[in-house]
């Protein structure tokens, strides 16, 4: 299958490997992010010699066999025999000193697990062919707790790696490009649904409709990603109702902690504290401040930011009773059908638009290069009230207010007077105003900035 996006981290492993001295890189990001399938793209981009070694779940004597097996096969070696993992990445450090060579741990926290202080071994042989080695040596990893203490001052790696990519997942547009036969709308609706992870986008089925590929891969009863949020929340957290609890709260829309203490079942406040700093840590979570408020906890929100997993809560974990015992079509069309479409899909299309944005203001091509972009939260204590922006940037000038509406009719001008006329009323101070419009636009709305959905989709230069 074809690799999509990527580009930035292409480019940062290609300058690694073109390097004629000893160094070392670490990968690391969630689960089902693209890690291996990076690092597997990236050495057939390259002509240096390489072995990638997935550590397995096993003893130490177990991986040195098999790490000892691929050697063999790559230089042509009778099967060597090792007596430890220390000596196994020793004898590749020495191969490294005639020619250049490629050497990847993934899932490194296995091994680092079974054994000893694995940490100091690979700490001790760096600096030890520090000087004589051309070894380019990749860690990878799915633990993001683990895989950020190696770089830690506390730890023996500290200092010793080179470049560290943390993978994150793929943006609107990248994610489109695994089904770019839908339409457009389409895009922003598989997207909003399976988010930028790229093992989820490679399922979905170009034959089939939008609804048919949400239906079978997580909408319906054995689907193939229907477990797939439990498994991953078992995988790191011990007390999986507390989580279910949190999840279920955030996927209802409530964002401030206080809401979510008290819409949960959570026993404590503590409790919650600790769950949600671990979702975080998991980047299945995001805490987000206000633009204009950037220290003030209080109006702190937090978010889904894995759209699977707010798919999955919303409703496949809500009406899972029900989903169990009615046919998936007549079940999608009964609990997922209409708020999808009305309530749903218009909030991701928000962080599209977001997402667009930063896109350009990379590109440079933005008129005004803007510093920051998030939401903008205002109290009004003589009238009682109080609100929020979801798009709002800020550049030298002054802030920008963005509105989005993924809804069938064009934005007219009453609808833009009507959203500048909000803001005014708040202490947002704009000097100039932007609108993202599924349909298009109505009427001559010239002094506000317009994007369509084509837009967002166009090619890349």
């Amino acid at each position: 299958m074809k690799f999509y996006g990527r580009a930035w981290e292409r480019k940062n492993l290609s300058r690694f490997y073109a390097r004629n001295d000893q160094m070392t890189a670490l990968v690391y990001g969630r689960r089902r992010v693209g890690k291996s399938e990076l690092i597997k793209q990236s050495l057939r981009e390259t002509d240096i010699p390489s072995i990638y070694y997935e550590c397995r779940q096993t003893t130490e004597l177990n991986n040195v066999e098999s790490l000892s097996l691929l050697i063999a096969e790559k230089y042509g070696y009778p099967r060597l025999a090792f007596s430890g993992m220390e000596e196994v990445l020793d004898f590749l450090f020495q191969q490294a000193e005639k020619e250049k060579l490629i050497v990847v741990l993934d899932e490194y926290s296995y091994i680092r697990d079974t054994v000893k202080g694995m940490d100091s071994i690979l700490k001790a042989l760096i600096d030890q062919y520090k000087d004589t080695s051309h070894l380019k040596l990749i860690v990878c990893g799915s633990f993001v707790d683990t895989m950020r203490s190696l770089l830690l001052i506390q730890n023996p790696l500290y200092g010793r790696v080179d470049l560290t990519i943390d993978l994150k997942p793929m943006d609107y547009y990248d994610s489109s490009l695994f089904y770019r036969d839908f339409s457009n709308e389409d895009k922003v609706r598989l997207y909003s649904v399976f988010g930028g992870i790229p093992y989820y986008n490679r399922l979905i089925d170009p034959a089939l409709t939008m609804k048919e590929n949400i239906i079978e891969l997580v909408a319906s009863p054995g689907a193939r990603l229907e477990t797939e949020i439990s498994m991953y929340l078992r995988s790191e957290i011990a007390k999986m109702v507390n989580a279910n609890e949190v999840f279920d709260a955030l996927s209802k829309g409530y964002s401030r902690y206080s809401d979510i203490l008290s819409q949960s079942h959570v026993s404590s406040g503590p409790t919650l504290a600790d769950v949600l700093e671990k979702l975080i840590r998991m980047e299945l979570v995001r805490k987000e401040a206000p633009i204009n408020d950037e220290h003030n906890r209080r109006k702190s929100g937090y978010y889904i930011a894995d759209n699977l997993s707010l798919f999955y809560y919303r409703y496949v974990f809500r009406y899972s009773s029900q989903m169990n015992v009615m046919e998936p079509e007549t079940f999608f069309d009964r609990y997922i059908k209409a708020d999808f479409e009305e309530t749903y899909v218009p909030k991701i299309f928000e962080e599209i638009c977001r997402q667009y944005l930063i896109r350009q203001n990379r590109l440079g091509r933005l008129k005004e290069p803007f510093e920051k972009i998030g939401k903008y939260y205002y109290d009004n204590p003589k009238e009682k009230t109080n609100g929020e922006f979801d798009i709002v940037t800020w550049d030298p000038r002054g802030y920008t207010f963005y509105e989005a509406k993924f809804r069938k009719t064009p934005i007219d001008r009453k609808m833009v007077d009507r959203e500048i006329a909000q803001v005014e009323q708040s202490p947002l101070s704009c000097y100039q105003y932007g609108f993202f419009s599924r349909s298009g636009f109505a009427d001559d709305v010239r002094q506000v900035i317009t994007y369509t959905l084509e837009e967002l989709f166009e090619a890349e230069g």
